[in-house]
């Protein structure tokens, strides 16, 4: 639309000034078309215009007849029927062209769902983007179960939407709301919906053992009608806007602490939809009496996996190493992992290892004692796990051994002697150290001692003492026998006597 001053403006200027349609467009700014419309409107639509006729004007009854028996024809197949009718145009202009004459769907009016109390849920995924954690990217996806009488909110963030995850969130939310109730709508996820043709139905049947753990019925909603399931929609919604927007946390457990908080307070005060003179929690402390009573035990879901251990003691794992003993190199192992940590477990019910659960990528987690017995059982280990130890502690660690091994440097030696400054020292203090070196161009290990002894110096603090024995009992337990002094002093004086010769 436009305002009454700009369309006096269009009449004056094609009247008084004699302006044409694509003057007066170009020099207002609006369209052609908003010129036609004007004058048209005026009585004063001018006379000269030629209008050409366009090349698809006789082909408009087919496509009209047409797309009334088959609304949703491709504009491509109706282009090929009037190609074949005689009709030379590009495909493009006629695809436009058939939009105006396509039949609009008819508003579709939706009943207003009611439900009983306890009666049912409805459960989706919300995706809340990436975080980085380390070397690691990992997508940030929100549990959502609402129950539909109360509109009481369940929210529980994981890293993946996986069957695990899936399975954790409905026990937590089982937890939260005291009880399950009878129906749970699902959209067609693959974690609930494996297959669907028409009305037949191939559910996952893990979430078929969850139903009939708690006794739950699980229900997909139809096809492409979202609808079905608006009030979990809704509520994803509200937990953007309202919970996830500008919202700071230090970790996964933070968030979800906060989510809690959340749900308990500021969406358990909002005013229920179904009954505005109440809260939801009001309305939710009646519906919880409803609900199905809990099992004895919660359903198991914690993530399992068969892996098999390599040449190395190490188990890879959701992007990470864990150890596990020596003795289990080339055989197969379980994993069960739950949010917090991972347990190794051998021969079906024997737990070898228990460590806790990184989210980082590429890390190696370790128990001191695995690596203590396999460094007991193979020495040859001792200079490998000193590097390892090296690149752990010290990050430019590496960079000193390029440089060293580039000047021809005795690596086995330097690492041997860096373990021990290591050992005296402190990571942080080496590392300075070595940094400095790099700095200067003197990759040796005089030059990182040198600064090692700068900086303590600077800080005033004591030669640092090595108390721990050596671990090799070839070393630790071997007995030395001072030579006597006396042989000294008669290699004196025989040296004496034979300058008196002289």
């Amino acid at each position: 639309m436009i305002s009454r001053e700009k369309e006096a403006e269009i009449l004056r200027v094609f009247h008084a000034e004699k302006w044409k349609v694509g003057t007066i467009a170009r020099q207002l700014g609006v369209h052609h078309d908003v010129v036609h419309r004007v004058l048209a409107q005026a009585g004063q639509a001018p006379g000269w215009q030629y209008v050409r006729p366009s090349m698809i004007e006789p082909y408009v009854p087919l496509i009209i007849a047409t797309l009334e028996k088959y609304p949703t024809l491709r504009a491509s197949r109706l282009y090929e029927m009037a190609r074949g009718r005689g009709y030379g145009g590009g495909p493009d202009h006629f695809r436009h062209l058939v939009a105006r004459y396509r039949p609009a769907p008819a508003a579709e009016a939706y009943l207003r769902l009611r439900t009983l109390p306890g009666e049912q849920a409805q459960v989706d995924w919300g995706h809340f983007g990436k975080l980085k954690i380390g070397r690691a990217e990992r997508a940030l996806w929100g549990f959502v179960m609402v129950l539909s009488y109360s509109r009481h909110i369940f929210l529980r963030f994981f890293f993946g939407n996986a069957m695990a995850n899936f399975l954790r969130g409905h026990v937590g939310a089982f937890e939260a709301f005291a009880g399950v109730p009878r129906v749970l709508l699902y959209d067609n996820l693959k974690s609930a919906v494996l297959e669907r043709v028409g009305q037949a139905i191939h559910f996952n049947p893990t979430l078929l053992d969850l139903a009939a753990h708690y006794r739950f019925e699980p229900r997909p909603v139809a096809v492409a009608r979202g609808n079905e399931k608006g009030r979990v929609e809704r509520a994803i919604r509200y937990i953007r806007t309202s919970f996830f927007a500008a919202r700071e946390f230090s970790d996964l457990a933070d968030l979800n602490a906060q989510a809690v908080s959340w749900c308990e307070q500021v969406a358990a005060q909002r005013l229920c939809p179904q009954d505005r003179s109440r809260r939801v929690h009001e309305v939710f402390a009646d519906e919880r009496e409803r609900l199905l009573a809990l099992p004895d035990n919660p359903f198991p879901s914690d993530e399992r996996e068969q892996v098999d251990v390599q040449r190395t003691p190490y188990v890879r794992f959701d992007l990470n190493d864990y150890s596990v003993p020596h003795t289990y190199v080339r055989r197969s192992v379980e994993v069960q992992a739950t949010l917090e940590a991972v347990r190794i477990v051998a021969d079906g019910t024997k737990v070898i290892a228990t460590h806790p659960r990184s989210w980082d990528k590429g890390e190696q987690i370790e128990i001191a004692e695995h690596v203590a017995e396999l460094l007991a059982f193979k020495r040859a280990a001792r200079h490998h796990r000193g590097l390892d130890r090296l690149h752990h502690a010290c990050p430019h660690a590496a960079t000193f051994f390029v440089a060293l091994a580039e000047r021809h440097g005795n690596l086995g030696a330097a690492t041997t002697a860096l373990t021990k400054l290591l050992d005296l020292h402190g990571a942080g203090a080496l590392d300075d150290a070595l940094a400095g070196t790099l700095k200067a161009q003197a990759p040796h290990l005089a030059a990182v001692r040198q600064l090692l002894e700068q900086a303590r110096h600077a800080q005033s603090q004591p030669p640092p003492i090595a108390v721990a024995l050596p671990e090799d009992p070839r070393v630790r337990d071997v007995v030395v026998h001072p030579h006597p002094l006396t042989t000294y002093d008669q290699i004196r004086t025989e040296n004496e006597n034979d300058d008196d010769t002289e």
